[in-house]
């Protein structure tokens, strides 16, 4: 059985004010968040973005890290960014989803 402690859920909490620039919408809902590792405050995120070209990457990468950065017990931060698998719409909340497409 995995349990979340919570600095891991704060991280989560932390990475929905990370707003994909062009979307408006956060990196959580959208499934740009691949995995999060929390292990005696060292933190490390996979994130991935909607297309490979995203000319905005080091902006979403420098905000999650910011953002991380800033959580009490937090003592280093590694955001990732890998592209595989690659993202698909499928990976979004429901919620994003139907912000953006309608409902399924």
């Amino acid at each position: 059985m995995t349990t979340t402690t919570g600095l891991e859920q704060a991280v989560w909490s932390a990475l929905r004010h990370v707003i994909d620039p062009e979307l408006g919408m956060d990196v959580v809902a959208l499934g740009l968040v691949y995995g999060v590792t929390v292990d005696e405050g060292r933190v490390a995120v996979d994130l991935t973005l909607t297309t490979p070209g995203c000319p905005l990457h080091e902006t979403t990468t420098e905000d999650a890290l910011r953002h991380l950065e800033r959580l009490p017990g937090v003592r280093a931060v590694d955001v990732r960014l890998v592209w595989s698998p690659p993202w698909t719409p499928d990976r979004m909340s429901p919620e994003a989803h139907a912000l953006l497409y309608g409902r399924r």
